[in-house]
């Protein structure tokens, strides 16, 4: 097993056993994002199971309760996560001491990313550290709240414009949220006297936001707006005392990893999941990267550009960014869950969050990482990880990068390969003195066999063709570096 899909795609079984091959990659200018690929061996019944059940809140099972939007329930038939997905791990909530033994996990990750790879990072999914009944009702909240920001720009003759550029005033808002029946003029004034919010006579989308923060706590219960009744009403009536304990658990959790990060000089980057999960973790994220990145990026949240929302999240996040003083840390991908996220708006019944082609998604990879690097040549203040497979994409980032006139030793710039693929583009990087990665799993191998039997599927035949093609690439590799050109236009 070793010899074959485990040697080409994993590591090795633990902290000691991939030091090696951590060696071998640092020599040839290549460090690691270390990613411990241990999943539970779950049937598919098994894994929906345990899914309903820790998507669905006490609450919610009550005779006549509220029930959330369909994008942001558990649904029979979805409730497995691994279907259709390749490159990533997945977590299900078993209990508490579950979450614990993944913390006590990725702390020894982060661990060994100090001990054996300079300047490295470590990979941890939010779902691994909590009950995923809250990244739903976050997110919903998130999304509702961003949402009646839009309707209310609508109504002031915005609509369509960029999510920075709109600006409500905050007279006519003040008047909307009356008539609503939402909160009167007098009681909604004290909304807007903060230190910069409404001070110019506008609220934008950051601070439309950041009232979530100022009126209420995440362990408390949410309010969103309610256009048909025009009312501000708590997302679900309660928590029970057991659940308002797992949520104050979870952010403890993601609070002392990231304070070991800091401690160990590691970079944390924040894996990026399901649609319906991702705007709490995105908004998670955020909230570390405020307390944690005040003097360098330790914290990376990691942006899906195959969502038709991304260049409008990666621009308001780096505002934010701008506004508060903090450093942006970012990996941008592609998406993982493409397949899955598809299937499931089509049945349940809502909109597609993915870009309708592949072309399209190519170019909010390129719109949103030229924003990125523009910041960078701009302020020295965000970093970016490319993460791709995809030659044009680098060629594109190493021509901005030469024209801003970002230099590879600034290490604001950095590029990201998973183990086992596409060493032809990670290689001559990391010869050529750019800040390269690979994301670099590693456990014993009967743990790590359900991560493995999904990259078989993804590279049927890869084996037959693996050593004639790695002879190919070396002698590429050498030929280029030997010739003195990397990524030329022939190629």
């Amino acid at each position: 097993m070793k010899m074959t899909f485990y040697g080409q795609f994993v590591a090795g079984e633990d902290q000691e056993a991939i030091k090696p091959l951590l060696r071998r990659h640092q020599a040839l200018g290549v460090g690691a994002v270390l990613d411990y690929s241990v999943e539970e061996d779950l049937s598919a019944a098994a894994a929906e199971r345990q899914e309903l059940a820790s998507c669905t809140s006490a609450a919610e099972k009550e005779p006549g309760a509220e029930r959330r939007e369909k994008q942001y329930r558990a649904h029979r038939g979805f409730g497995d996560r691994r279907n259709g997905v390749i490159s990533a791990r997945t977590y299900f909530y078993a209990d508490e001491a579950k979450c614990d033994q993944h913390m006590e996990t990725f702390l020894h990750c982060i661990d060994a990313s100090s001990g054996s790879s300079e300047d490295g990072f470590s990979a941890i999914k939010l779902t691994a550290l909590g009950r995923p009944q809250f990244l739903l009702q976050f997110s919903e909240v998130l999304v509702k709240w961003r949402r009646f920001f839009h309707q209310m720009a609508a109504e002031q003759g915005q609509a369509g414009r960029a999510a920075l550029e709109m600006k409500l005033e905050v007279e006519k808002l003040q008047e909307a949220l009356a008539n609503l029946g939402i909160v009167t003029k007098a009681e909604s004034q004290h909304w807007f006297t903060g230190e910069n919010l409404g001070v110019s006579g506008t609220v934008d989308l950051l601070d439309w936001n950041s009232l979530i923060d100022s009126r209420t706590k995440l362990s408390k219960l949410l309010l969103v707006p309610n256009m048909k009744s025009g009312q501000l009403e708590p997302l679900l009536s309660r928590f029970t005392e057991e659940e308002e304990l797992q949520m104050k658990r979870m952010l403890q959790r993601m609070d002392i990893l990231a304070k070991r990060a800091t401690e160990k000089g590691v970079r944390l980057m924040v894996d990026a999941e399901q649609s319906y999960f991702q705007p709490a973790i995105s908004r998670l994220t955020l909230e570390m990267q405020r307390r944690f990145n005040r003097d360098r990026a330790v914290i990376f949240n990691t942006y899906q550009c195959y969502l038709k929302e991304a260049y409008d999240n990666v621009t308001v996040d780096v505002e934010l960014s701008r506004r508060e003083g903090w450093h942006f840390g970012t990996k941008l991908v592609r998406g993982a869950y493409m397949e899955q996220e598809r299937e499931r708006a089509a049945q349940i019944g809502y909109e597609d969050p993915i870009n309708p082609t592949y072309e399209k998604t190519n170019e909010m990879y390129h719109r949103c990482l030229d924003y990125i690097l523009e910041e960078i040549k701009h302020s020295r203040k965000a970093s970016v990880m490319v993460a791709t497979h995809n030659e044009d994409t680098v060629k594109f980032t190493l021509r901005r990068m030469m024209e801003l006139g970002i230099h590879p030793s600034e290490k604001k710039v950095c590029f990201g390969q998973l183990l086992g693929m596409c060493d032809q583009i990670t290689f001559p990087l990391g010869q050529a003195g750019f800040p390269v990665y690979k994301y670099v799993p590693y456990g014993p191998v009967n743990e790590v066999l359900p991560y493995l039997s999904r990259r078989a599927q993804e590279n049927r035949g890869f084996m037959e063709r693996a050593n004639r093609e790695r002879d190919l690439l070396w002698r590429e590799v050498k030929r280029r570096l030997l010739a003195g050109s990397l990524f030329s236009p022939n190629h």
